[in-house]
């Protein structure tokens, strides 16, 4: 059976030197975590405990399906093989879906950065295409969290920005905020939204947990090991929403200013009252 490992420039690996072409046998029992041969098998996993780094050595390995135990994302064995050392060019096909990807997790085109949906972005999490900043859903943005395009500042909605938090077009300063249809004296720094950011609209789901469907949409799934799902704006908010403290999130919701529960159900799906 086949995996991948990672492993320090010198093939060293917690303490234990490798080389390609030889197999490592351990006797007695394994232990996930403790003792054995760890190893993923989905080659992106291997990046939850080793830098996406080129200096580090990455191998393709052999197991002892006999004995081995899985985890959620890692497994350990008492025999394994180093079967051959991959290119970084190798490890960038593998852990992505896309096409000329220098980062990880992307299912664009051209992108340097990590776990982006579109095209020709430097860097992480956008949806957009050619953004040079972050969490960008709009295009070419070299700010952060901009769903507008050719902004230059921080989460703008509108276009052509070089401020920050801008709705509309060829902005220079910041405005006053409105909330809920309403105008308010504030500034964005005056509130504190850091409650609402760890949200969602995709997720990489592995091909263990994948549904005979979902193989059938994504064709790609055993080579790349799973797919990246996609959630519609209301679906990410109930997903985060249903893993919060309802008491205290609901509190939080309502505090906001010109708070309107109609409003905020319109834009989110969720019923707060």
């Amino acid at each position: 059976m086949k995996g991948y490992k990672v492993f320090n420039p010198d093939w060293e690996c917690r303490g234990f030197q490798f080389e390609v072409g030889k197999t490592y046998e351990l006797s007695g029992e394994i232990s996930l975590c403790n003792r054995g041969f760890h190893f993923c098998l989905r080659l992106n996993d291997c990046f939850n405990y080793y830098n996406f780094n080129s200096n580090n050595k990455v191998a393709e390995i052999e197991f002892n399906e006999n004995n081995v135990i899985h985890g959620e994302d890692k497994s350990v064995t008492g025999k394994i093989t180093i079967v051959k050392e991959l290119s970084w060019f190798e490890v960038l096909q593998l852990v992505n879906t896309g096409k000329n990807n220098t980062g990880l997790n992307n299912s664009g085109y051209y992108n340097s950065g990590n776990c982006n949906l579109g095209n020709c972005n430097s860097g992480d999490g956008n949806s957009g295409d050619y953004n040079s900043g972050y969490y960008n859903s709009g295009n070419y943005n070299s700010g952060n969290r901009n769903s507008g395009n050719y902004n230059s500042g921080y989460g703008n909605s509108g276009d052509y920005n070089s401020g920050n938090y801008n709705l509309g077009f060829f902005n220079t300063d910041e405005q006053f905020l409105r909330m809920f249809n309403k105008e308010t004296t504030l500034k964005r720094q005056d509130i504190d939204l850091s409650f609402l950011y760890d949200m969602k609209l995709t997720e990489w789901i592995s091909k263990e947990n994948m549904s005979e469907k979902e193989k059938q949409e994504n064709p790609n799934y055993e080579t790349i090991g799973g797919y990246l799902k996609t959630f519609t704006y209301k679906e990410m908010w109930f997903n985060w929403y249903v893993k919060q403290n309802k008491e205290k999130i609901d509190a939080k919701i309502k505090a906001l200013p010109n708070f309107d529960s109609k409003i905020f159900e319109e834009i989110t799906g969720l019923e707060i009252k």
